[in-house]
């Protein structure tokens, strides 16, 4: 952003979110710049959605199965090329944006086209930036966030800034180059991290099947596994175990303070999601559970229904588990508690937990089918050798990925206080802006050299 200037002359402006203009710049209540386009009865058209990451997309490219809109739609709204849409319930988290398409959308969206002329993909840019959504939601009602709603009644009473034409298409010119050098910069930080992940994966599952000692290996296999060391043995996971459950059934009360309630959402990969779970009464606690639903530290919690085989070690206080969750207590003699999660955690085996699930619609994993899975269990002395030699393939990688972590959300920090200070004037885009994405690409400050994220194996 150092090579973009201010512009010459400004005037003042008295408004929330703006202190000053470039001299030629106006601001209009938004009633000036658009009206509502409500048009119906375009059933056979394409259905679209609004979102808050990509703004105005085709429903179809929505990453569902489910088609989740009413079989009646006639009353739907038309969407036209060119139009803004923007979600009632979302405009303050920032769901509106330009349309590539034409096509209708939900009747709980609002539809916008210009009544003057302007580049509406200045507005685009304008509108989904974190000062203007801010300021939206100030004119958005309701009695919570989440039941926040801003009508067109409501947006119209709003103001925008509004250069002239020919400096929104420079604006607009510029910013899609930008923004597209920075999303390309950040796909390849995110594929990045999908690799060194995988990469890790694939290391860890080595370890938890062969080891790390240089022995002969055995022909006990299986296809999850392939052949273990000869000295293991290949065992059935219930039989290391002292005792297997899962959580309540019956519902209980939810309260501020007391015992937590975990379900398979409050269980991630070797964590457990206390700050968000919800919460019961002590007393509820002491007489509406068996001891089943009660998780002893050092048990390991695997989630059986919702996303499959999410596992994590159990530390901490007074606790109790739903049906969602499997309770597995390692007997100590036989095996590490700690080896035990690591095992299902690692990818070869939740592979052979997801496989073995069952369910017509919903798949579930049945404690029955998940203690007959077969593990290879190396001696205990082996078993603390691999549990170390995890731990430090897993910190060498989340090492690596918290730096590009922070390149991430420097480079969307970057984009939003560039579009920010554009659309609102602090900065003057270069004339006659070019297509080169070659050209002017100022990523590289927010970049470590990617030397970094060499493998060392």
């Amino acid at each position: 952003m150092g090579k973009l200037q201010a512009y010459t002359k400004y005037q003042p402006v008295e408004y929330d979110y703006v202190s000053q203009l470039p001299e030629d710049w106006q601001l209009l209540p938004n009633i000036a710049i658009f009206q509502e386009r409500i048009e119906r009865g375009h059933d056979n058209e394409e259905l679209l959605s609004v979102t808050i990451g990509k703004g105005v997309i085709r429903q179809s490219d929505v990453d569902i199965k489910k088609d989740s809109s009413n079989e009646d739609k006639s009353k739907y709204k038309l969407i036209k090329v060119g139009d803004i849409a923007y979600n009632r319930m979302r405009m303050w988290q920032g769901a509106l944006g330009y349309s590539n398409y034409q096509g209708i959308t939900s009747p709980a969206y609002v539809v916008l086209k210009p009544k003057m002329k302007i580049n509406q993909r200045f507005f685009h840019y304008m509108l989904r930036a974190n000062f203007y959504t801010n300021y939206s939601k100030r004119f958005s009602y309701g009695i919570v966030d989440d039941q926040l709603s801003l009508r067109y009644v409501d947006f119209k009473r709003m103001y925008s800034i509004v250069p002239p034409l020919e400096t929104q298409n420079g604006i607009v010119a510029y910013l899609d180059r930008k923004t597209q050098q920075i999303q390309e910069f950040i796909a390849k930080k995110e594929r990045l991290i999908e690799l060194l992940e995988e990469e890790m994966h694939s290391r860890i599952s080595k370890v938890i099947t062969k080891g790390t000692r240089k022995v002969a290996l055995s022909d006990k296999l299986s296809e999850w596994t392939g052949a273990i060391p000869e000295h293991w043995t290949f065992i059935q996971l219930g039989y290391i175990l002292s005792y297997i459950s899962y959580g309540f059934t019956n519902p209980m009360t939810t309260t501020d303070e007391g015992p937590y309630m975990l379900t398979a959402n409050d269980v991630g990969d070797g964590e457990i999601f206390f700050d968000t779970c919800r919460r019961t009464s002590l007393k509820e606690f002491n007489t509406k559970l068996s001891p089943k639903s009660i998780p002893y530290n050092g048990d390991i919690l695997v989630t059986k229904d919702g996303t499959l085989g999410r596992t994590s070690l159990f530390n901490g206080g007074q606790t109790c588990i739903n049906q969602s969750v499997a309770l597995l207590r390692v007997n100590e003699k036989k095996a590490l508690n700690t080896f035990i999660e690591n095992v299902l955690r690692s990818k070869c085996y939740l592979d052979k937990m997801v496989y073995d699930a069952e369910g017509t619609t919903i798949k579930h994993i049945y404690i029955t089918k998940l203690i007959k899975m077969k593990i290879g269990l190396p001696p205990i002395e082996e078993q603390q050798e691999i549990n170390t030699e995890i731990e430090k393939l897993r910190l060498e990688a989340n090492k690596i990925i918290t730096k590009i972590e922070i390149e991430l959300l420097k480079a969307k920090e970057y984009q939003e206080s560039l579009i920010t200070q554009i659309v609102t004037g602090q900065l003057k885009v270069p004339e006659n802006v070019k297509s080169n994405l070659g050209q002017d690409n100022d990523l590289g400050m927010v970049a470590e050299p990617n030397t970094e994220y060499r493998s060392n194996s």
